[in-house]
């Protein structure tokens, strides 16, 4: 028998088209508000088009949460056509994705199972690739939703930035602390600290060049566990010079920890609030 459940993620989950395609995971575009505008992330605006507008006219993106109309009409023809739905969403402190994802599951009888991430990004990207094995084993949509919920501890998302620019611009952080830190060569990670809704704050800060201090973070954030789970990990980034994705992911493969390593660049929605020069590892632990 079929076993008739059908995955969806948000477009911010920043897997490329080739593992969506692989993992049979479908996206649902979150929407971006630009000039005022109203665009679907990865559809008609890319952070090309974000970082270009801002270098122009000092002009920040909103971001705009996936709304329970949208998700029902998304999801509507599979639950009649008798499918399940697993959702994966971003982290439910960052957006309200995934509280709507809950609304639009009880106007559907309850055949949309949502995963609030935790996470952002490839980190729930990776959540996306747990769900789509256990879909592939035949689980019950109920069941992986509870297992893949049960991962969030185990998930890790952090990322170096090189500049406080557009946290500040967008109101993340204040001018004072964006020009001292630009001031004094200060490369802020930011990392999920709370993994029940993957809220962020700043866990380290570097100081140093951009690539220097990329290198030490690789080595500090992989130093820091003993347990990690070795068949997988993201190098995602919003825009990086010189190759520095694929230098990353070479010096980590030189590790000989991970069996596959990939490479993903960061949706709008994740690089209009970290900005250009941006780079983070995203992997799980046992």
């Amino acid at each position: 028998m079929e076993n008739k459940v059908i995955l969806f993620a948000d477009s911010s989950i920043d897997l490329s088209q080739e593992l969506r395609d692989r993992y049979n995971v479908h996206t649902l575009p979150i929407h971006i508000i630009l000039d005022d505008k109203m665009y679907e992330d990865g559809v008609d605006i890319s952070s090309a088009d974000i970082f270009n507008k801002y270098y122009e006219s000092k002009m920040l993106p909103k971001t705009a949460a996936i709304n329970m109309d949208d998700i029902v009409s998304a999801f509507k023809p599979y639950v009649d056509d008798g499918y399940e739905v697993v959702y994966i969403s971003l982290g439910s402190g960052l957006s309200s994705s995934f509280r709507n994802s809950c609304i639009a599951a009880e106007e559907l009888g309850g055949k949309v199972y949502p995963i609030d991430s935790c996470s952002l990004s490839s980190g729930a990207g990776l959540l996306a690739i747990e769900a789509a094995e256990r879909i592939a084993k035949g689980m019950s949509a109920k069941q992986v939703a509870e297992e893949v919920t049960a991962l969030n501890q185990k998930n890790h998302a952090s990322f170096v930035l090189d500049t406080l620019e557009f946290m500040r611009a967008g109101g993340r952080c204040s001018a004072v602390t964006a020009f001292g830190a630009n001031l004094l060569g200060i490369k802020p990670c930011i990392k999920v600290f709370n993994e029940q809704n993957g809220s962020m704050a700043v866990s380290k800060k570097y100081r140093g060049k951009f690539e220097k201090v990329i290198f030490d973070y690789v080595d500090e954030t992989l130093a820091s566990f003993d347990n990690i789970r070795t068949d997988r990990i993201f190098v995602t980034y919003s825009t990086v010079e010189n190759d520095l994705d694929k230098r990353v992911a070479d010096y980590i493969r030189e590790k000989g920890i991970f069996k596959e390593i990939f490479i993903t660049k960061a949706s709008g929605t994740i690089s209009c609030h970290c900005g250009p020069n941006c780079l983070g590892i995203l992997f799980m632990t046992e």
